[in-house]
């Protein structure tokens, strides 16, 4: 059944509500060509998605009704957020396609000393809102109800200065220098942070454990600057 996201409060329509689909998810379901009468699935990233049906198509408008809602349980155990310092070329789209896939509830995309990605302004407004539009695309995809949220952009040193300790979070610095293995945790929130494809410094983890990050490693390879956090969200899918 197709399936799209639309940036509309569904909850306060009901069930048997009638609306017009935004323009991109409308776009969508012309290009299905889909007809009054077909079923369709829609979630506004609030956690529940609704099942419903076209009503109407109009030259560059879609109807739909609202039929039923339903909670399906697709989401990691854990809220876990993803702080990674931006890998180069569109190494980044990939990650953030594939952390959504995986269940990540943040993304949040960092530049650091070594960083050969460096955003700022109005670039780095305009790449988060395509990396958003990416997470929305993949949780279309994957059936996940909450896409994963792209933060703004932001200098490693200024994030980590802003972080406030929290004890029902896990924090967690990956660092081929480290040998500590990823290990089950108690917390129901994790936070870990992951480096360029030159790594962090060593002040720069000096930093990170500075405020509450536990250094560890996922192996003897070095891993890819967009395979490690990956790697982790894989490991905590089937383990959580």
């Amino acid at each position: 059944m197709p399936r799209f996201f639309v940036d509309t409060p569904l909850a306060p329509l009901s069930s048997g509500g009638e609306f017009t689909l935004p323009p991109g998810a409308a776009r969508h379901v012309q290009v299905l060509r889909l007809q009054p009468g077909d079923a369709l699935t829609l979630f506004d990233g609030s956690g529940p998605e609704w099942q419903a049906e076209v009503t109407a198509m109009g030259r560059s408008t879609v109807g739909v009704r609202l039929i039923e809602a339903v909670q399906p349980q697709r989401e990691l155990a854990l809220a876990v957020t993803l702080a990674v310092v931006m890998p180069a070329n569109d190494r980044m789209d990939f990650l953030v396609e594939k952390a959504t896939e995986l269940g990540a509830a943040a993304l949040q995309p960092l530049v650091a000393e070594r960083s050969v990605l460096r955003l700022s302004s109005e670039r780095a407004d305009k790449k988060r809102a395509h990396w958003q539009g990416v997470a929305i695309a993949a949780a279309e995809q994957s059936g996940r109800t909450v896409p994963t949220r792209i933060e703004p952009v932001l200098p490693l040193a200024s994030w980590l200065a802003s972080l406030a300790p929290r004890d029902d979070e896990w924090r967690g610095l990956l660092s081929p220098r480290a040998a500590r293995p990823l290990e089950a945790f108690a917390q129901q929130r994790a936070l870990f942070l992951s480096g360029p494809e030159g790594g962090l410094s060593e002040a720069e983890e000096d930093a990170a454990r500075a405020r509450g990050f536990v250094t560890v490693t996922l192996g003897p390879r070095i891993l890819r600057a967009d395979t490690a956090p990956l790697a982790v969200l894989s490991w905590l899918a089937l383990t959580a």
